[in-house]
């Protein structure tokens, strides 16, 4: 099962808005948000909440293609978000996750009996290439105890 098969399937919000997991890999994760009218605003384009459910959902993606390999000893949380909304976002929208600290600084303080916290930004784009978002989730690799 693929990271977004798995997002699917276990986080029914991600079911909701038929996300379309594009690519996920510990680089990068992208995710698409079809044009859906049950989900626009008052103007038409995609509601913010969506937008944030979007963004949040790329974020998770990259976190566990990054630390899935970890998920026998910790569990990932996001710790807080930001989202900052730049431009009207119409039609189509699509999320580019990456990851703010290198994979083994992060394993490196798991190693060391730490939680580590990392941030991933996310770029939300339109079909022309504007961006209309960004976000910041900070998450974090809680160790089993």
């Amino acid at each position: 099962m693929s990271v977004g098969e798995m997002l699917a399937a276990t986080v029914p919000m991600a079911r909701t808005l038929n996300l379309e997991f594009l690519e996920t890999t510990p680089e990068r994760a992208v995710v698409r948000l079809p044009d859906q009218a049950d989900y626009h605003n008052h103007v038409g384009g995609p509601h913010a909440g969506a937008m944030f459910t979007l963004a949040e959902s790329a974020s998770g993606a990259i976190v566990i293609a990054a630390f899935g390999d970890q998920m026998n000893r910790a569990v990932p949380l996001a710790v807080k978000a930001e989202i900052g909304y730049k431009k009207l976002a119409m039609g189509v929208v699509t999320a580019t996750a990456t990851l703010g600290r290198p994979i083994a600084d992060v394993v490196a303080e798991l190693d060391a009996g730490e939680r580590p916290e990392f941030p991933v930004a996310i770029a939300i784009t339109r079909e022309d290439g504007a961006v209309t978002g960004e976000m910041t989730v900070v998450w974090t690799l809680r160790p089993n105890s």
